[in-house]
């Protein structure tokens, strides 16, 4: 049994993804029997659908739309993450205009945004409202902005945040010094949980399972075994290699842990940190 934490749709006929315009490896339609064809014998069971970074505008129906592919049981939708605009005001009442039983959280694109974006008052208080709604908060931000990540967990003691991509390490380049360091640092903030995805889009040339490994041990090393949970990123995965070579290369990673460590990672922690309702 899996949980995909991670996994983006894209409906060009609906959407626009203005920030893959240039990338060819993403042009096109990436859909739900497209996901499903790439997740075969990879053993995903459950998803959580996660927003695209669409036009601010077409947020909303971003995630109206994902929200009613979860409610047929058979898509396998279990959660539903939406983008959000903390820095914004009004941010009550737009969430409430979404709120859906699905509806398990949200996320703000922060590493390609300008790093004191998430470090005002207003913002702070925006995401712990989100916290108190009982939904979570996807952190998705470069090393050098972890720290900005630690202080707004400390601001929102009460937001269960996830660290998207391990903090997004740049394993191409070879050198993960600082982000060891930063890692560290905010693991060390209780109400932060880590997932295990994107890693192998920052990677580059032959891409083994030892390439890999210094991220997702030392990922588990910081949160331990009880605060990771495992994400495909599909289809940004393609831009290095695609799913199932993603989650083979995690499997040769893994396989020396127990099955009660891999249960916690694959499905038993996602289902408790983001709340996860049964599907049927």
């Amino acid at each position: 049994m899996i949980i995909d934490t991670h996994q983006h749709l894209i409906y060009s006929e609906r959407f626009r993804y203005d920030w893959a315009a240039e990338i060819p490896a993403l042009q096109g339609n990436f859909r739900l029997n497209e996901y499903r064809a790439a997740a075969e014998g990879c053993g995903i069971t459950e998803s959580i659908f996660m927003e695209v970074d669409v036009p601010w505008e077409q947020a909303a129906s971003e995630a109206t739309f994902f929200c009613s592919l979860a409610e047929d049981p058979s898509h396998r939708i279990a959660g539903v993450i939406s983008a959000c605009r903390p820095e914004n005001p009004g941010m009550a009442a737009w969430m409430d205009s979404i709120a859906h039983p699905r509806l398990v959280g949200f996320r703000r694109v922060l590493h390609t945004q300008p790093d004191e974006l998430c470090t005002s008052a207003s913002f702070h208080e925006n995401v712990a409202l989100i916290g108190h709604k009982g939904l979570t908060f996807d952190l998705c931000v470069l090393p050098r902005q972890l720290a900005n990540g630690a202080a707004l967990a400390d601001a929102c003691p009460d937001t269960v945040f996830i660290l998207d991509h391990c903090g997004v390490p740049d394993i191409a380049f070879g050198d993960l010094t600082f982000w060891r360091e930063q890692l560290s640092e905010i693991s060390r903030r209780p109400n932060v949980n880590c997932k295990l995805s994107g890693i192998i889009a920052y990677a580059a040339g032959e891409i083994t399972a030892d390439t890999l490994r210094p991220v997702v041990e030392h990922a588990i090393e910081c949160f331990g075994w009880d605060r990771v949970v495992w994400g495909g990123d599909w289809p940004v995965c393609n831009l290095t290699r695609d799913l199932g070579t993603w989650c083979r290369l995690l499997d040769e990673i893994l396989s020396g842990s127990s099955e009660d460590e891999l249960a916690g990672l694959y499905h038993r922690n996602a289902r408790r940190i983001y709340r996860l309702k049964p599907l049927s």
